[in-house]
């Protein structure tokens, strides 16, 4: 078990690296879910496609995805909403900092 106490924001985890570096085929990785793997959806894509292509499987417990062809396709929906709540995030972040200089 791999875990980092940054932001999934943060593409620079040492435990993440470790935990893909510790990986062999037949092997799955297991995110409790996808905005805690990345939020960014070309890190989602690449966090989840390079070890599947290297024969290793991929399981969300929280969007209870896998890595069958349907599960790939929804994860790249839900791996979307992840980036669009992030963007919410941020967006609502610099409004909140915002108001009070006005």
């Amino acid at each position: 078990m791999f875990a980092d106490k940054k932001s999934g924001k943060n593409a620079q985890r040492p435990e993440l690296k470790a935990c893909l570096a510790y990986l062999r085929s037949g092997d799955t990785l297991v995110v409790p879910a996808l905005d805690r793997l990345a939020r960014s959806l070309q890190d989602l894509i690449t966090l989840a496609g390079d070890p599947r292509r290297a024969g290793i499987g991929f399981c969300s417990l929280h969007e209870a995805l896998a890595t069958t062809s349907g599960g790939r396709l929804v994860f790249h929906v839900f791996a979307a909403l992840a980036e669009f709540i992030r963007e919410l995030i941020v967006e609502g972040t610099h409004e909140g900092l915002d108001a009070p200089r006005r």
